[in-house]
């Protein structure tokens, strides 16, 4: 055998909590990066038989072909509400939803808040690119001021068309959350870090003590009309600071 590929050489491989399917991601997106950070942390809690996810209606709408896990889908925004009744019938899974932030804090507001307020013990993963990606980069809730999109061509107009929604801070302040925190995959150190705490909201579900909620921020290449790299550059200057990275709120010690 060769040197090369002895089990002791080995630096890397593919969690096999993902399947080898292609990913249909426009080139650079994070939602790729988001699943591998999301995927490897299950494999390495060694929970893949135990996880049961749900993903609704937007990019991620195939996450069923690529994490080998029990999937379901939701309709539009209701992800939340299905997690709940999953996780209710079998309280002993580990349960998440995938969500983007048109999904999730548009249409899914409602079950977004109520799920959180609720205490409900799933975890939510919110990936937050400010903008609609799947349907042809619309104004989203999340989209910044000023920021430019399909719905929004001269940027958006706080007067007329209201504030960016932090959600990730509204639910902070209910009573039912227990972990709320925001990350980013853009680099090896943030997905590192993203995997970390995706990995310690997942075992908090043992404790039973509310809802884990994950936001990520990432980019949209294709709707920003941007390359990858300028895409990340962008959200460094742009999204970051008003979408801060870091816990948000903490189990009390």
């Amino acid at each position: 055998m060769s040197e090369l590929i002895k089990p002791e050489n080995l630096v890397y491989q593919k969690s096999k909590v993902l399947t080898d399917k292609v990913m249909h991601y426009c080139p650079g997106c994070g939602h790729g990066a988001a699943h591998k950070m999301l995927a490897e942390a299950i494999d390495e809690l060694g929970i893949q038989n135990e996880t049961i996810g749900v993903a609704p209606v937007g990019c991620s709408v195939l996450a069923y072909y690529y994490f080998d896990l029990d999937m379901t889908e939701a309709a539009h925004g209701r992800a939340t509400a299905v997690a709940t009744g999953i996780k209710r019938v079998m309280p002993d899974k580990y349960v998440f939803t995938y969500q983007g932030d048109g999904d999730l804090a548009a249409i899914g507001t409602g079950e977004t808040i109520h799920t959180c307020n609720r205490g409900e013990n799933i975890l939510i993963v919110f990936i937050n690119n400010g903008i609609y990606g799947m349907t042809g980069g619309q104004m989203a809730p999340t989209t910044l001021e000023g920021m430019k999109s399909s719905t929004s061509p001269f940027g958006r107009d706080i007067k007329t068309m209201g504030n960016p929604l932090k959600l990730t801070e509204i639910v902070a302040q209910l009573k039912g959350t227990y972990y709320v925190t925001r990350q980013s995959v853009h680099t090896p150190g943030n997905a590192r870090r993203t995997k970390r705490v995706l990995k310690k909201a997942l075992e908090y579900q043992k404790l039973n003590k509310g809802t884990c909620f994950v936001e990520i921020v990432s980019n949209c290449p294709s709707n920003w009309k941007m390359s990858p790299v300028e895409a990340n550059k962008w959200m460094e200057e742009n999204m970051f600071p008003f979408y801060p990275l870091g816990d948000i709120k903490v189990p009390e010690q």
